[in-house]
C-alpha cells in the first residue's frame, strides 16, 4: 500500500496555488476545442484540406506519447521545473502554429504543441496528488470538474469568436499570454518538495518503444473505418505492431532500473487497474457525448450550430454537480466506493436512454439523458483518478497521474475511432440535401440511427465500468500529517 508519510502540510493558500496548476490544465484542454472551429478557415488560407486531420492527429498523439515521459521526468527531477517547462514548449508550439505558413508546418507545430500540452496535463494531476492527501481531495474536485467543464464549452464559442474577429492564427496566439501567467502564477506560488537525489538513470528503452507502441494505437484508432477498412491489413498490421511492442514493454519494465511507467503501479494494488478502466470507459463517454451529441442535436433537432458547446451544459452541469457532491462525501467520512458503482450505473442508464433516441425525441429529453452521462462521470473521472492515486506510493505519483490521464485519452480515442465508424456506416448512402422531402427524412433517420448504435456502445462499455468498479478495494483515504509539522514545511519550502 501506498506510503504518503513524506506527504506535505496542505498551504492556507492552495486554493490561489491550484488555480496556476489548473490554468495550465484548462489550456491544454481549450487548444484541441479551439483549433476544431477554426480549422475551415485555416484550409481556405493556407490549404491542405486533404490532411486536416493530422492537425488534429498529430497534436492527440504527442499529447499521449509524452504524458508518461513528463509525468516520469517529475518523479525524477524537480517536479515544478519539469511543469513550467512543458508550459513553455506548449507556447513556443502555439507561437509557432500561428506563424504556420504551409498545412505541414501546422501539422508539426501542433505536433510540438502537444508533447508541451501531455507535460502540463500530467503534472496538473501529479501536482494535486502531492500537495493533498487523498482524503483532502475531495474539498477542492469541484475545481477541476469546473475547469473541465470550461474547456469542453469555452473551447468551441471561443474559437468561433477569435476566428471570426481576430483571424485563426489567433486561435494559437491566445495560448501566450495565458501560460506566462500560468507561468509566473506557479513560479511565486507553488511550493513542493524537491526531486530524487543522486544518479539519475533515464528509461531510454522504455521512452521508444512506449512511443511507437501508443503510436501505433492511436493511428489504428485514427485511421480504421475512415482511412482504411477495419480488416484491413494496415489496421491489422498496426493492430500486431501494438502486441508486439506492449509485450517488448512490458519486458523492458522489468529490467529497468528507473522504468518509464513501474509494473508495480498496477500489480501493488488492484485499485489501480480497476480504476484505470474505469478512466478508459470515461473517456469513451465524454468523446462519444461531446463529438455526437451536439451533431444529433444540429442535425435532427434542428439546434444552432453556432452555440454548439452551449449544447453540452445539462452533461457538465451534471457532471460538475456530481464532483462536487462526491468530493465532499468523500472528505467527510472517508468512503468512496460508493461512488463509482452508483457512477458506472447512471453511466450506463444514460446512454441506454440516448440509445432510444430517434428524430421524435425532445430537446428536453435528451437533456434530461445528458444529465445522467454527467452524473456518471462526475463520479467516475475524478473518484477513479483519488483511488489511483491512493494505491501509489508517492515516488510514483507522477507515473501513476500520467498513466490516469494517458488512459482517459487513449478511451476517448479508441471511442471516436469506433464511434466515427459506426456512424459512417449508419449514414452511409444518405444524403442531407435530398431532392424531397423522403429524403430528408431517410438522412435524419439516418442520422438518428447512427447516434443510437454509438451510445449503445457506449452503454456496454459503463456495465464493464460497473464490474470494475465492484471489484475495488476501499482502502483508507489518508489525512492531512498532524505530527513532523516542521519537516513536512521543510519539504513544501524545498521545492
Amino acid at each position: 500500500m501506498s506510503s504518503h508519510a513524506a506527504e506535505a502540510v496542505v498551504p492556507k493558500n492552495i486554493r490561489w496555488i491550484l488555480l496556476g496548476i489548473l490554468l495550465a490544465m484548462l489550456l491544454s484542454m481549450l487548444d484541441g476545442l479551439i483549433v476544431g472551429t477554426a480549422m475551415p478557415t485555416v484550409v481556405a488560407d493556407i490549404g491542405g484540406l486533404d490532411h486536416i486531420s493530422w492537425v488534429v492527429t498529430a497534436y492527440t498523439l504527442t499529447t499521449a506519447c509524452s504524458t508518461p515521459v513528463w509525468g516520469k521526468l517529475g518523479d525524477l527531477f524537480n517536479r515544478k521545473l519539469t511543469f513550467l517547462g512543458s508550459i513553455v514548449v506548449f507556447i513556443v508550439g502555439s507561437a509557432l502554429s500561428g506563424q504556420a505558413s504551409s498545412m505541414g508546418e501546422l501539422i508539426g507545430f501542433r505536433a510540438l504543441q502537444g508533447i508541451g500540452a501531455g507535460g502540463m496535463m500530467a503534472g496538473a494531476f501529479a501536482f494535486i496528488g502531492v500537495l493533498l492527501p487523498p482524503r483532502e481531495r475531495g474539498k477542492y474536485q469541484g475545481m477541476v470538474a469546473i475547469v473541465q467543464t470550461v474547456g469542453s464549452i469555452a473551447g468551441p464559442l471561443m474559437g468561433g469568436f477569435i476566428t471570426t474577429h481576430l483571424g485563426w492564427r489567433w486561435a494559437f496566439y491566445v495560448n501566450i499570454p495565458i501560460g506566462l501567467i500560468a507561468i509566473v502564477w506557479c513560479l511565486l506560488l507553488l511550493r513542493v518538495p524537491p526531486g530524487r537525489r543522486g544518479k539519475v538513470v533515464i528509461d531510454w528503452l522504455g521512452i521508444t518503444l512506449m512511443t511507437a507502441m501508443i503510436s501505433a494505437l492511436v493511428m489504428a484508432a485514427t485511421w480504421a473505418g475512415s482511412t482504411f477498412a477495419w480488416g484491413s491489413w494496415q489496421i491489422l498490421g498496426l493492430g500486431a505492431a501494438v502486441v508486439v511492442l506492449l509485450s517488448a514493454f512490458i519486458a523492458a519494465e522489468r529490467r529497468a532500473a528507473e522504468p518509464l511507467l513501474p509494473l508495480r503501479i498496477f500489480t501493488g494494488h488492484r485499485n489501480f487497474p480497476m480504476a484505470a478502466v474505469l478512466l478508459t470507459v470515461a473517456g469513451v463517454a465524454m468523446f462519444g457525448g461531446t463529438l455526437y451529441l451536439p451533431l444529433y442535436q444540429q442535425i435532427v433537432q434542428g439546434a444552432s450550430a453556432q452555440n454548439s458547446g452551449l449544447l453540452l451544459v445539462p452533461m457538465m452541469a451534471g457532471s460538475v454537480a456530481a464532483s462536487m457532491i462526491a468530493g465532499k462525501v468523500m472528505s467527510k467520512t472517508g468512503r468512496y466506493k460508493i461512488f463509482p458503482i452508483v457512477g458506472s450505473v447512471s453511466l450506463a442508464v444514460g446512454m441506454g436512454l440516448l440509445a432510444t433516441m430517434d428524430a421524435a425525441t425532445s430537446r428536453v429529453a435528451t437533456s434530461a439523458f445528458m444529465v445522467l452521462v454527467g452524473i456518471g462521470t462526475g463520479f467516475s473521472i475524478q473518484m477513479a483518478n483519488t483511488i489511483a492515486q491512493n494505491s501509489v506510493e508517492l515516488r510514483d505519483m507522477g507515473a501513476a497521474s500520467a498513466a490516469t490521464s494517458l488512459f482517459r485519452t487513449l478511451g476517448g480515442s479508441l471511442g471516436v475511432a469506433v464511434f466515427g465508424s459506426l456512424f459512417a456506416r449508419a449514414t452511409e448512402g444518405s444524403q442531407a440535401n435530398g431532392a424531397s422531402q423522403a429524403a430528408r427524412d431517410a438522412y435524419l433517420h439516418a442520422v438518428a440511427h447512427g447516434t443510437q448504435q454509438i451510445f449503445l456502445v457506449g452503454a456496454l462499455c459503463a456495465a464493464a465500468a460497473f464490474f470494475a468498479a465492484v471489484f475495488i478495494q476501499e482502502v483508507p483515504l489518508h489525512r492531512p500529517p498532524t505530527g513532523d509539522q516542521n519537516t513536512a514545511n521543510e519539504s513544501a519550502r524545498a521545492g
